[in-house]
């Protein structure tokens, strides 16, 4: 195994839960992150992970140009890259929006495009899990209207599937028809796209039992919805954004409103701290949504 060198400010574990488990992360991994990430493992879905950044006042993005990625937000922090590239690591397919595609045609979604340093190691991290080379790229796109140049769509290396409608499928299939990397177009829905009837597919068509959700905030909003996320990696970065009237500014979540008292809740498992980031790893629970 090829020990990674990790961020120069090192994660500092603050509290956790009791581990209940053997180690899933091995020792060197383990030693850079300051403690352990135990997935579960749902029946008929993938065990579903989030991870994101916020401002100080809880923003995902400027939302100006040139400034409409979480980079900025995070300060381009060495800790929240690296943290990126573990998870990422860690999962069978990373599921993202159109609107962050849009925002980021020039990214891919692997450790080694986030955390360059370490990209052999995560390597060696993925075939120690039995994970393929990369993460399948799942873009979610009601209409299908997606750029055929953007980076993900011209890796030769790379699979990438289109979750969208059944006329995003026709648009999304004539629009990348040719592309370089493996595609597949996988409709879930007519209006919409249906999510739990995705995941299902996603685990039992796809293999996937591991998926990792990187934005944006409303598809994050819808998947709460659907009661699907187990759990939820956040990046408190000490930037404020703030908003001004007429230019809003995006938050964790939108797109979904909870009524009092009928909210997800999040149980913390874990802080840690990284010069002046905070880094959270929370798990959902839903018993306040259930009933009509």
């Amino acid at each position: 195994m090829i020990e990674p060198g990790g961020p120069a400010e090192r994660f500092v574990q603050l509290w956790a839960v009791p581990a209940a488990a053997a180690p899933h992360l091995p020792g060197g991994v383990r030693q850079i992150y300051d403690g352990d990430w135990w997935p579960i493992h749902p029946e008929d879905r993938p065990y579903l992970f989030v991870n994101f950044v916020t401002s100080r006042d809880g923003r995902v993005s400027f939302a100006e140009p040139g400034a409409s990625s979480a980079g900025p937000i995070s300060g381009f922090s060495a800790a929240d890259r690296w943290l990126m590239g573990l998870l990422r690591a860690g999962c069978d397919a990373v599921l993202v929006g159109d609107g962050t595609l849009r925002a980021e045609p020039e990214h891919v979604w692997t450790s080694a495009h986030i955390y360059a340093d370490d990209a052999a190691a995560f390597a060696a991290l993925r075939r120690h899990w039995g994970l393929a080379p990369h993460p399948v790229q799942i873009i979610l796109s009601l209409d299908g209207m997606l750029d055929p140049a953007a980076a993900v769509f011209g890796r030769p290396d790379l699979t990438v599937l289109i979750a969208t409608t059944t006329d995003g499928a026709a648009q999304a299939s004539a629009r990348l028809a040719g592309c370089a990397a493996t595609l597949h177009v996988m409709p879930c829905g007519d209006g919409r796209v249906a999510l739990e009837l995705l995941m299902r597919r996603l685990r039992h068509e796809h293999g996937v039992r591991a998926l990792l959700c990187e934005g944006g905030p409303r598809v994050y909003g819808a998947l709460l919805a659907a009661r699907l996320v187990d759990d939820e990696f956040l990046t408190l970065s000490p930037l404020m954004a703030g908003e001004a009237a007429g230019r809003p500014r995006p938050s964790l979540v939108e797109g979904t409103a909870f009524a009092p008292g009928r909210t997800p809740r999040a149980e913390l498992l874990a802080l840690r701290r990284a010069g002046e980031y905070l880094f959270l790893h929370s798990r959902w629970h839903y018993n306040a949504l259930e009933g009509p």
